[in-house]
Order: structure tokens, then sequence, then C-alpha cells
């Protein structure tokens, strides 16, 4: 990750959309026990943790990140709290086992399928997975649509393809749902806040990641009827 990127990126609440109304569901579509074991893979700084605290009040969350810093951003909201722990790893290789295993939009990095397979000997018998996908939700989308995923390396599915991957991995799924406005704002608003603050005196190479994610706060705001997350709640079959 690149300097001028993890600057803009360095204070962020959340590392990608999302809110704590699709934690509680996922956990409720899941049947998470008050003592539940919770993974969160690729949990950047830690946005999700407290939902996911709340979801089992007698519970444990594992959050592990594969970038250091934000562990350490973590580290320094949750330092205090015996019911986290936080590691730098990597989320395809999870030890468990877990009630839970949230991953919230970074699936994509793995791939469903490797994803899903690489997870079933981490989760308790009965454990489920919750993850965001990006996904169309339209037949036809346009190109601005299609262009808002480029450069992030993920083949976007619709519904029905991402149902098809999950069932492929010899998974069902329980339940979904789109992510909400709210959701994305809940990353994106914050993200304009830090870009005002760095936009003066920026320097070359940070002042193209801040226009390039102005570009991407307006590609998805443009087209955020046709594209977007899907979260689905899974279980092996």
């Amino acid at each position: 990750m690149n300097s001028a990127f993890f600057k803009l990126h360095a204070d962020l609440p959340r590392e990608g959309p999302g809110e704590t109304a699709d934690v509680a569901w996922a956990a409720e579509v899941a049947g998470v026990g008050p003592d539940a074991r919770i993974c969160d893979a690729a949990s950047g700084p830690g946005g999700d943790i407290g939902a996911l605290l709340r979801a089992a009040p007698e519970g444990h969350v594992t959050a592990i990140d594969a970038h250091a810093p934000f562990i350490e951003a973590a580290q320094a909201r949750f330092w205090d709290n015996a019911r986290v722990h936080l590691k730098v790893g990597d989320m395809s290789a999870l030890e468990g086992p877990f009630d839970l295993i949230w991953c919230a939009g970074a699936v994509y990095f793995l791939g469903i399928e490797t994803a899903l397979s690489a997870w079933r000997a981490a989760l308790a018998p009965g454990g489920a997975v919750a993850f965001s996908e990006p996904c169309f939700f339209t037949d036809n989308p346009s190109e601005g649509a299609q262009a808002f995923w480029q450069g992030e390396g993920v083949v976007v599915r619709d519904a029905a393809g991402i149902a098809d991957q999950i069932a492929a991995t010899g998974y069902q799924t329980l339940a979904r749902r789109r992510l909400s406005d709210v959701a994305w704002e809940s990353y994106y608003r914050p993200m304009e806040a830090r870009i005002a603050a760095l936009k003066p005196g920026a320097e070359t190479a940070l002042q193209e990641v801040l226009d390039e994610a102005e570009q991407e706060i307006a590609g998805w705001r443009a087209h955020r009827a046709e594209t977007g997350y899907l979260l689905s709640v899974v279980q092996p079959l």
C-alpha cells in the first residue's frame, strides 16, 4: 500500500461500506449466541468490532488483517478490551473454531470459492460466514456502473451469480440483503472530510490519490441504484 494511499486512509474509522445494522442482522440470521466466538476477517482499523461485540455480549472477537497499521489503529481503540484479540495475518489461513466469520468487502481478494473453502475448517459446528461482495443490481449495468469497479481486480456478478458461487463451494445461503446508502455514506463522508483536510498543499502523488477517491465517491453516488455490495449469510451444507 503506497504512502499516499495510506495517508488518506490512515485516519478513517472504517475501510469499506458498512453499518452496525448489517452486523446485527447477520448475527441474528446466523443464530449467534451471547458467548459466540467471532472472527473479523480483513478487519481494517476495526470499524465493525464494536458491533460484533454487541452481537455476542459474552463472546470474543478475533480481528485479523494483513496490513499492520490497520491492526495498530484497532489496538488504539480496543487496547483495554479483554474480549478482543487483534492479529496481523492472512485471512485465508484462519484458525478457529469460530461460530461466525465476518468479512466486510474483502472476500473478492481471494474469490468466493477460495475463501469459503479455506474457512470451512475454521467454522465450529453450526457456524456461519457473513460477507459482502460487489454486485450488480441490474441485468444491464451501465458503462459508468461497470467502470466503478475497474482497477479493483474483481469480477462483479449479480445476486444469482454470487449465489451460484456459494452453492458451488458446498454452502447454502441463509439470507442476503443489499448494503444501504447509510452503509456507504458511513464510509465516504469521513473520507470526504479527510480529503478536504489533506488537499491544501498536497504533493502530486497525494493529490492523485485524493482525486481518485473523489471520483470513486462520485461514481458510486451516480450509479448506486445499479451496483454496490450484497451481504450474504452462508453456512456449509
